[in-house]
């Protein structure tokens, strides 16, 4: 059996150590990061390699137990970016520190992980200055 420990070391370093849904590095962070769920346990999903994302405090918080949201048409549930399966450019573009969704599924990410509040742009910002993001 694998210890939580050295899941988080695996994940970690197959991250980069940055967080796999806004791409912020680990080193750059006051805070620890997190192992998370992409599909949360609530609903069924296993805490292993396959299952699990490295993730900033932030994107953790705002992520939560969810696993999609709808579409601004309340019409249609669209699942969120999952760093197993998806392609990071092929869902979101940086640009002057945002991050926009350039698909369904990362507009959803966009939306719920609020990536472009206005202090996470702030604090991008000041990392883009000094090259330490992307």
């Amino acid at each position: 059996m694998t210890s939580f420990e050295s899941l988080r070391q695996e994940a970690a370093a197959r991250a980069d150590f940055r967080c796999e849904y806004c791409l912020v590095r680990e080193a750059v962070s006051f805070y620890r990061f997190y192992l998370e769920h992409i599909k949360s346990r609530k609903h069924g999903g296993l805490t292993t390699t396959e299952n699990l994302a490295y993730s900033c405090p932030e994107c953790n918080a705002h992520k939560g137990s969810d696993v999609g949201t709808f579409t601004d048409d309340d019409e249609l549930l669209v699942r969120f970016f999952n760093p197993r399966k998806d392609v990071w450019t092929e869902h979101f573009e940086v640009d002057d520190a945002g991050i926009y969704g350039i698909s369904e599924i990362g507009k959803a990410t966009e939306k719920i992980l609020r990536f472009n509040d206005a202090e996470r742009l702030i604090y991008r910002r000041k990392l883009m200055r000094l090259g330490l993001y992307p």
